[in-house]
């Protein structure tokens, strides 16, 4: 009777063991299948290109709207069919000027990818900055340390180059005009503008030049002043907000590209305020405010090719003429 009792017990233990490790099991392949679920989606989500709107009212008055289209982190990589075909359609929008943020390649191959899918564009006026994305690679790396906060400059000793010379000269080629950390004017529709933009504060290879000569607050002509950068690092932003520009355009956040929605971005890769990482606000600095447009991006580093509540997007900005 002890035995019998004992070979009872045993097996109401191994049976309740059995139990909770298929509960276990049940549990874990639950979770990989909502992770792979959501990843899943995350990918497709990064595919859903769209263009965001928007109109400030900074031109001199009596002068007509000049349309800007913003694109930044395009983070190309051969092969990207999807993403080319749309970059090619916006060319449709038929922009009076490019601006081009920076973050261009994902991929040491990716230059003729890149240019195949902006040579529309690049028949219309531009200017470009560069990001880190155009110097070096990216590199597979613990995705939670991007949730960390930033700690400054990323060391490039060991990411490997990016043929960034090539992309640029096929900018500088097509006309459009490098802005880092240089001060130019060009006229467009009869209206002087004045571009003034900086290398990759990332990298800490900003330097504001300035406004070109000419483009004083005093100065009777009219033009419109217009700011450039990767990265929206809030030194860089004070120095465009104090020295009176009439609009900055940014990219390098992605939007937060992983967000929470109706919450926003976990984190802006900078030290911009967090629920800055997306859109157009205002940027207040010593008695000066200046509009401020960060775009969401367009692509993701090839290492984490995924978007949540954060789709890609381009900007077409209409420059309008004050009240």
């Amino acid at each position: 009777m002890v035995e019998q009792n004992n070979f009872v017990s045993a097996l109401r233990h191994a049976s309740g063991t059995a139990a909770l490790a298929a509960s276990g099991a049940l549990a874990i392949g639950g979770a990989l299948a909502i992770g792979g679920a959501l990843v899943g989606y995350g990918m497709l989500e990064a595919q859903k290109f769209g263009l965001r709107h928007e109109t400030l009212k900074v031109l001199p008055r009596g002068y007509g709207d000049i349309k800007v289209l913003h694109l930044s982190d395009i983070h190309m990589v051969p092969g990207q069919e999807a993403k080319t075909r749309w970059l090619r359609s916006l060319a449709d929008l038929e922009p009076d000027f490019v601006i081009n943020t920076g973050d261009n390649l994902s991929h040491q191959k990716g230059v003729p990818a890149l240019i195949k899918a902006l040579e529309p564009l690049m028949a219309f006026p531009g200017a470009f900055v560069p990001g880190s994305n155009c110097y070096y690679a990216p590199k597979l790396k613990n995705p939670f340390k991007y949730l960390a906060p930033s700690t400054g400059t990323p060391s490039p000793a060991s990411r490997d180059k990016l043929p960034f010379e090539e992309m640029h000269r096929a900018f500088g080629s097509a006309g459009w005009i490098n802005m880092s950390n240089r001060a130019h004017s060009t006229v467009l529709n009869g209206l002087r503008l004045d571009l003034s933009g900086v290398d990759d504060p990332h990298l800490d290879l900003d330097h504001f030049a300035g406004w070109p000569r000419g483009s004083s607050s005093s100065n009777q002509a009219p033009h419109v002043r217009i700011a450039l950068t990767h990265a929206p690092y809030q030194r860089v932003l004070d120095q465009f907000t104090e020295a009176q520009a009439d609009v900055i355009f940014a990219g390098h956040t992605h939007g937060g590209q992983v967000c929470i929605p109706g919450y926003g971005a976990l984190v802006s890769n900078c030290d911009l305020p967090t629920w800055r990482a997306r859109g157009l606000t205002d940027w207040d600095y010593n008695g000066n405010t200046v509009p401020l447009n960060v775009s969401a991006g367009i692509g993701t580093s090839r290492f984490a090719p995924i978007r949540f509540a954060c789709p890609p997007e381009a900007v077409l900005v209409t420059l309008a003429a004050r009240g």
